[in-house]
């Protein structure tokens, strides 16, 4: 007779939390872990610039087209660097690469610091440091995805994402919170300097990094050929094409980042040049990506990934859709009513946040291990493009809407979209919903 096991409502409920729990097994790998902890120095202080430069802008100039400006300053460098930084990626050693892009972000950050602390009001010169580091950015973060199948195995992929993109929304948490809270005591400067600081951490890890040359490639300057080479290669891959698409759908019309000084300080309430409003809103995106990753333990488990991306995708946009409709709804009422719609504005932001951590982690991972070794830096190039740089197309394009109809409508119309195209390219293209991940990458 086999005896039956006592069902324990404790034991249960650690069972269930384990499944959930994010998987740290990357994180016995040396190398990675200390490009992990790195980044929760680094990633903090970046935020701090992330948050300063359009609070900057818009505190200089009083416009959102001009903060909307800085996604064509960012855009540009990110396409052409972006693309070619991939192809160096494919050549040259990527340690070297990190060291060297790390360091440029190094001195453009020292740089936003001394026009701050000048006392510079030219919105033009920020804008074009603005774009110096995007330049750079768009180098190194294509070389640093590419590494990372060299250092974890393809089947701790998922997680390892899951747990970069972690540390880098809980970063993109902290850095606005703390901003929000600093600018108006301490000035634009500040902030800047300690971006500058907190990348020494960065420094630090990648020189502990081995050489990460690539196999049987001559180490010669890749011209314009290897870029297209990169994109020859894609077209043969129908799947990884809309991993592109669909993130590309949900970052042009759904991301309203563009929107929040404005919608702090007017739907809001909150000061021009920043403050505790202004702050939250920044936040509330990387909150839900947080929560998203510390939940992340299923990710490794889902077989139909492409299914699970269209999933993710149309949460994003009908959280986002809420979004603009809070806003809308704002001045509707009196306080005790705008506080209720900032909460609920705020929920939505959280909501969309853990959605898109789950669609990132699932279309790197598709990517990563697809992708054989010599072509992975070019198609990290044409990743970072599509995810750096739909967002600040949408900078623009929510910029230029909200002047004509509002920051409200111009949000909640994005998200409207965003479900609308995803749905209309998943019908177009069935094989991507159908992908499954194979026993060879699992």
């Amino acid at each position: 007779m086999v005896a039956r096991r006592r069902f324990s409502p404790v034991t249960g409920a650690v069972g269930r939390w384990r499944g959930l729990a994010a998987d740290t097994r990357p994180l016995k790998v040396p190398d990675f872990r200390r490009l992990w902890t790195a980044n929760i120095i680094t990633v903090i202080g970046a935020q701090l610039t992330v948050v300063a430069v359009p609070a900057q802008i818009y505190a200089d100039t009083g416009s959102s087209a001009y903060v909307g400006l800085t996604g064509v300053f960012g855009l540009v460098p990110l396409v052409v660097f972006g693309l070619y930084g991939g192809a160096l990626a494919d050549v040259f050693d990527r340690r070297t690469i990190l060291l060297v892009t790390t360091i440029g972000l190094i001195v453009t950050s020292g740089l936003f610091a001394v026009q701050a602390f000048a006392g510079s009001t030219n919105v033009w010169l920020l804008l074009s440091l603005f774009a110096v580091q995007q330049a750079f950015f768009a180098v190194n973060q294509p070389t640093r995805s590419a590494l990372l199948p060299r250092l974890v195995p393809a089947a701790l992929l998922p997680a390892a994402n899951s747990l970069n993109m972690t540390v880098m929304q809980a970063g993109a948490i902290a850095g606005p919170l703390v901003a929000g809270i600093l600018i108006p005591f301490t000035g634009f400067g500040w902030l800047y300097a300690l971006d500058t600081v907190s990348l020494l951490a960065t420094v630090w890890a990648v020189v502990r990094l081995p050489s990460l040359r690539i196999e049987g490639v001559a180490a010669v300057v890749p011209g314009v050929r290897a870029v297209v080479d990169g994109f020859a290669y894609l077209r043969h891959q129908p799947v990884l094409l809309m991993s592109f698409v669909v993130d590309i759908i949900a970052m042009v019309f759904g991301m309203p980042r563009a929107l929040f000084p404005e919608i702090a300080h007017l739907d809001f309430g909150g000061p021009s040049e920043g403050g505790l409003t202004f702050a939250l809103l920044f936040a509330g995106i990387p909150a839900g990506a947080v929560v998203g990753g510390v939940l992340s333990g299923w990710v490794s488990r889902i077989v139909r990934q492409g299914l699970a991306v269209v999933v993710c995708i149309v949460v994003w946009g009908v959280a986002m859709a809420g979004f603009g409709v809070a806003v809308l709804l704002a001045d509707a009422g009196g306080a005790g009513w705008q506080r209720a719609m900032l909460v609920t504005a705020l929920l939505m932001l959280v909501i969309g946040g853990a959605a898109d951590m789950a669609s990132a982690a699932f279309r790197s991972s598709m990517l990563q291990s697809a992708a054989a070794d010599e072509v992975r830096g070019r198609l990290q190039g044409v990743f970072i493009v599509v995810v750096a740089g739909g967002p600040r197309v949408a900078d623009v394009a929510h910029g230029a809407t909200a002047a004509a109809v509002g920051a409200g409508a111009a949000a909640a119309g994005g998200g409207v979209l965003v479900v609308v195209g995803v749905v209309v390219a998943a019908l177009v293209v069935p094989s991507f919903v159908r992908y499954r991940v194979t026993a060879a990458t699992r």
